[in-house]
C-alpha cells in the first residue's frame, strides 16, 4: 500500500503540506537523520507539473540537515541551462543541481533477460533490455532519495514517471535504445493509457531485482483539466511500492484520457518555454493520434521549436530519415547502421509518423519550411497561425472560427489522452 493518498482538486498552498508530511514519513519509515539526500524530477518539458517548485520545497526541508542534490531525470535529453533551473527549481543553488550523461555517467548493473522480454512482448521483441543507469544514483552514498513526477498517459510505458525516473530519465545509451525499440514494437497506441505495457513490466522486474535496495520513495502527482481549461492538480501519491504507481495511474485513466468523436482538425500548443525539438514537442502527435480522423489535420503551434533531436547525433538521423512511417522505418533499420547503434530514435521515428493517416502541420518558431517539411511534416507560418488561432481567444475542446471552420483546441497535449471510443477500446 502507498504511504498516503489524496484524491480531490489541490491547491498549491495544500501540496507543499503534503510534501512535508511525505518529509516526516521518509525519516520514520527510511532514515530518520538522512545526511544525504538526492531529489529526481522529471526534465523541464513537466515542469507544468509543479515538479520544479515541489522539488524546491524538499531541498528547502532537507538542506537545513543533510547534503541535498538534484538531477533532473533527462534521459537523453539536452541538459538545463543555469537560466532553465532558476526557472523550474527557484532558490535550489546551480551548484546543487547535477547533469546526468546517458553516455559516460552510467553503470550495467544486469539485464531483462531476452525470454522475459518476449514473453511479455508476445514475441514482437526478443533482445534483452541492459538495466545501465546513473553513476552517482548508484554510488552516491544516499539516506535518501525522493521520485518526483506527474502520472499521464505515455506513449512507451502506459503511463509517465515511477520507475521511468530510473530506467528512462537516468537511463544509460544501451537501456534507452533497447527500451524504445521495445516499444515502438509492440505499437504506441497499444501503449498509451495502459496501467502495464509489456516495457513496464520489464521496469517493474528490473526494479525489484536491482534497485530494491535503495532507500527511496515516490511523490506522484496527477492533474486534470477544470472547468476553464486549467491544469489544475487533482490527486497525490507517495510510497515507495508498485501500488502508489497503479494507484495515480488508475486516476491518471479516468481523468486524463478524453473520449471524442473523430477529429477532422486539431489545434494543439506546446509551450515555447518547455518545448524546443520535435523529439518531445510530437507528444502533440501521440497524445492526439488515437483522436484524429482519417484525412485530418493535426495543427502544432510550437513556438520554442529550433531543432528536431535533443542530441546532434539525433538531430542528424531525423534530418536524414524523417518521419517516414513504420514500414520505411523498419525496413531502413535493417541495412543502416546509424538506425541500428541509435535505436531510440529509430523508435521515435516510428512514433512521430501518422502513417499517412491525417496530416501532420508544424507551425515553428525557428525552423524553416524546408527543414519542416524535409522531414515529412507540413509547415505553417508561426505568425499567421497565432493571428487566426489565438491561444488567448480559444478554449479547450471544439471551437468555432469566424469562416465557420470547426477545430479542436488542446492548450497542453502532453498532459492528457484524447481517443475515440472505438480506438481505445479494441486494441490488441
Amino acid at each position: 500500500m502507498s504511504w498516503f493518498e489524496k484524491v480531490e482538486t489541490i491547491s498549491r498552498g495544500e501540496m507543499l503540506e503534503l510534501v512535508h508530511k511525505a518529509a516526516e514519513e521518509a525519516r520514520r519509515r527510511i532514515c530518520a537523520n538522512p545526511k544525504k539526500v538526492l531529489l529526481l524530477p522529471p526534465d523541464i518539458t513537466r515542469a507544468h507539473s509543479g515538479s520544479g517548485w515541489i522539488v524546491e520545497e524538499f531541498y528547502k526541508i532537507f538542506s537545513k540537515e543533510a547534503e541535498v542534490y538534484v538531477i533532473p531525470t533527462l534521459g537523453q535529453h539536452l541538459p538545463h541551462t543555469p537560466e532553465q533551473n532558476r526557472w523550474m527549481f527557484g532558490s535550489i543553488p546551480e551548484e546543487r543541481i547535477l547533469k546526468h550523461d546517458w553516455r559516460n555517467g552510467v553503470k550495467t548493473i544486469g539485464e531483462v533477460p531476452a525470454d522475459f522480454v518476449k514473453e511479455v512482448s508476445h514475441g514482437k521483441a526478443d533482445w534483452a533490455i541492459p538495466v545501465c543507469v546513473n553513476r552517482t544514483l548508484l554510488e552516491g552514498g544516499w539516506d535518501l532519495i525522493i521520485n518526483v513526477g506527474h502520472v499521464v498517459p505515455h506513449e512507451v510505458l502506459g503511463f509517465a514517471n515511477h520507475n521511468k525516473n530510473y530506467f528512462i530519465g537516468l537511463g544509460g545509451k544501451p537501456m534507452i535504445c533497447a527500451s524504445h525499440m521495445m516499444a515502438a514494437c509492440c505499437g504506441i497506441e497499444n501503449n498509451l493509457g495502459r496501467l502495464i505495457t509489456p516495457l513496464r513490466a520489464c521496469y517493474n522486474r528490473a526494479q525489484e531485482q536491482y534497485l530494491s535496495h535503495l532507500p527511496d520513495f515516490f511523490f506522484e502527482v496527477v492533474m486534470a483539466y477544470d472547468d476553464q481549461g486549467e491544469l489544475q492538480h487533482i490527486g497525490a501519491f507517495v510510497g515507495d511500492d508498485l501500488d502508489t504507481y497503479l494507484n495515480a495511474a488508475k486516476l491518471s485513466r479516468e481523468r486524463n484520457i478524453t473520449i471524442v468523436p473523430p477529429l477532422k482538425k486539431v489545434v494543439a500548443v506546446m509551450q515555447g518555454n518547455e518545448f524546443y525539438s520535435t523529439w518531445v514537442a510530437n507528444k502533440a502527435i501521440y497524445r492526439t493520434r488515437m483522436a484524429m480522423a482519417d484525412g485530418g489535420e493535426l495543427l502544432i503551434i510550437a513556438p520554442g521549436l529550433k531543432r528536431f533531436g535533443e542530441q546532434e547525433e539525433v538531430d542528424k538521423l531525423i534530418r536524414a530519415y524523417g518521419y517516414s512511417g513504420t514500414e520505411n522505418v523498419m525496413k531502413l533499420w535493417r541495412t543502416e547502421p546509424v538506425l541500428q547503434d541509435l535505436t531510440h530514435g529509430t523508435a521515435h521515428l516510428i512514433h512521430g509518423s501518422s502513417e499517412g493517416r491525417f496530416k501532420i502541420t508544424y507551425a515553428p518558431g525557428h525552423l524553416s519550411k524546408e527543414e519542416v517539411e524535409s522531414v515529412c511534416f507540413g509547415y505553417a507560418d508561426l505568425a499567421e497561425t497565432l493571428k487566426r488561432y489565438d491561444p488567448a481567444k480559444m478554449k479547450t475542446g471544439f471551437n468555432t472560427m469566424p469562416d465557420g471552420e470547426e477545430v479542436y483546441y488542446i492548450s497542453t497535449p502532453s498532459a492528457g489522452l484524447w481517443s475515440t471510443k472505438e480506438k481505445i477500446e479494441d486494441r490488441q
